[in-house]
């Protein structure tokens, strides 16, 4: 199936009061994984791959066009609707390389600059962007990690009016309790916050830290009309773990040749592979997005 625009797949989550979830995938073992989790929940959703999390010099000269190029591909054979993003890269030259290399979503991260340098950069990527059909997801404030010692900036209402309207982003994502590199269910969302932010801005707002959020606060996040999460820690999380378990149980005879790269079950990545399929799959249910492939 041809990759879908974003906006479309969240107009669609919009009007049928569901979210669609990002699930950042880091190698091509957990990308397949969340387009496996896609189709068998018939769920709508945003592949991709994060530039914050990879080695810069690894993802100037071998991640973004090779990963285009096979995202692409592996997106054309799903049987639900997919757009495909090149999520929070520091570069305004990786950006505009995403743009070429297919992703039809591209998001820069400007959270350590000014505002005034944060609209230049990111009203630059836009103006590249758009012409070629991709959209452009950029964030305002900026998110504490977790356990860290940057409690981050809230975004600001007015800032975030003035910052769309400046640059002509098509999604903002937002500071507003949200947490990166969570999954103790712990943020506490500011929700007036939420709303004056929803009062000024009429693109629709995206959160990240999308591993730290309790299924309540994601069903009322819901029910303030967000329609769109990014999540990977927690998908990181559970790959470790059953990595980790099937290293622990190996014998010391081994078949290399199986249990390296095959893709069998003999494969010791495989049980990563399945934990990361069964924890997309519960939060395409959590969102509402399960059953929502049309």
């Amino acid at each position: 199936m041809a990759l879908s625009p974003l906006s479309t797949l969240l107009g669609a989550a919009r009007a049928d009061g569901y979210a669609v979830g990002y699930f950042e995938a880091w190698d091509t073992y957990s990308f397949e994984a969340v387009a496996e989790a896609a189709e068998a929940e018939q769920s709508p959703v945003v592949l991709g791959f994060g530039g914050m999390m990879m080695d810069p010099a690894w993802l100037d000269r071998f991640g973004i066009e090779p990963l285009g190029a096979y995202a692409r591909a592996v997106a054309r054979r799903l049987d639900v609707p997919a757009a495909l993003i090149l999520n929070e890269v520091r570069e305004p030259e990786h950006g505009r390389r995403g743009v070429s290399a297919g992703f039809n979503v591209v998001m820069l991260d400007t959270s350590e600059l000014p505002f005034e340098q944060r609209v230049e950069r990111t009203r630059e990527l836009v103006a590249f962007a758009h012409p070629e059909g991709v959209e452009v997801q950029a964030e305002l404030g900026q998110l504490p990690d977790f356990g860290g010692e940057d409690a981050g900036s809230a975004t600001d209402p007015h800032e975030a009016r003035a910052f769309v309207a400046a640059t002509g982003v098509d999604f903002l994502a937002v500071s507003v309790g949200n947490v990166h590199l969570c999954t103790e269910g712990a943020a506490k969302i500011k929700w007036e916050r939420l709303r004056a932010i929803r009062q000024q801005v009429d693109v629709p707002l995206v959160i990240h830290g999308g591993s730290g959020l309790s299924p309540d606060t994601v069903a009322a996040l819901i029910r303030e009309g967000i329609t769109l999460f990014h999540v990977g820690t927690v998908m990181k999380r559970r790959y470790l773990e059953a990595a980790r378990a099937t290293v622990g149980n190996l014998a010391n005879q081994v078949n290399y040749q199986a249990l390296v790269g095959s893709r069998k079950p003999t494969d010791l990545l495989m049980p990563g592979k399945a934990a990361v399929i069964e924890s997309v799959r519960s939060l395409m249910r959590l969102y509402g997005s399960s059953g929502k492939a049309v």
